[in-house]
């Protein structure tokens, strides 16, 4: 028998909800007003700040002395670039070890995922010189190189959750009826967890989106996306936080949208197969 939820109880839930929404939400939402400020106004006590004049004149100067729309566009390559590549290793990957037999799967799946436990900045030194021999240092191609192989693990891991609740007697129907490995992953395995490679998909680009470490230390002005724009409004002079904050919300705006429309799809593939 069902427990009975009573209104006390739901209406509790609810305020505490969206208490923790409005918690996890208020930093973006204070960057967002503090954004339409002056410099002046931005650095006066909060109700003085929120009292002050709003306008767009920090935007203004953001577009005025920064190329946004190339740091954008270099952020859309980077994140989109690195998630196919992924996908395209990651998918293979998955099938095989949630379809053929083997008793170190599980013990391989935690090795990649305890490579994400370490720190970045332990290989920085290695990886700033093979990027300089290789010529790959301020180069989408480089970018995308380091954006794959260090979200690759979450991939790989994510997706192997997906396709061990696909019934493996459908992929063996499959190749009774003389599909081959090919067909097999491309016509029957990857049509049925459309859901969980979609939010893997969207996942890694939140992910590539947001990468600051090595966008900001392999990448100086060609291939820097929206991370390093950011960056360049911390100065040795100064914290310009009107500007600082303009940058910000340009910088999380296309990511916020993109999530906001694809929470559906987001939330629907990271439940998939939860409820059996």
């Amino acid at each position: 028998m069902a427990r009975k939820i009573t209104t006390n109880r739901k209406l509790a839930m609810t305020v505490l909800a969206w208490t923790i929404g409005f918690l996890i939400f208020f930093p973006i939402l204070w960057i967002f007003l503090m954004s339409f400020k002056s410099e002046a106004d931005a650095i006066k006590s909060p109700f003085q700040m929120l009292a002050a004049p709003w306008g767009l004149e920090s935007y203004g100067e953001v577009q005025t002395r920064s190329n946004y729309t190339r740091f954008f566009l270099n952020s859309v390559v980077l994140s989109v670039g690195s998630t196919l590549l992924a996908l395209a290793i990651a998918i293979p990957a998955a099938w095989a070890m949630a379809f053929v037999p083997g008793k170190r799967t599980k013990d391989l799946l935690m090795w990649m995922l305890s490579t994400k436990m370490m720190p970045a900045v332990g290989v920085l030194v290695p990886m700033y010189l093979m990027f300089r021999d290789l010529h790959l240092l301020d180069t989408r191609t480089g970018l995308v190189i380091v954006m794959t192989l260090i979200n690759l693990p979450i991939v790989i891991w994510m997706l192997y959750t997906y396709f061990k609740e696909i019934p493996g007697e459908i992929l063996e129907a499959a190749r009774m009826d003389g599909a081959s490995l090919r067909s097999e992953i491309l016509y029957i395995l990857t049509p049925m967890a459309v859901p969980g490679i979609a939010s893997t998909m969207l996942l890694n680009i939140i992910l590539a989106w947001n990468e600051a470490f090595w966008t900001l230390q392999l990448t100086t002005s060609k291939a820097a996306p929206l991370t390093q724009f950011i960056a360049s409004y911390s100065s040795p002079e100064g914290l310009f936080y009107a500007k600082l904050s303009a940058a910000s919300t340009m910088a999380i705006a296309p990511i916020l949208i993109l999530g906001w429309f694809s929470q559906k799809q987001l939330v629907r593939g990271l439940t998939f197969g939860a409820v059996k």
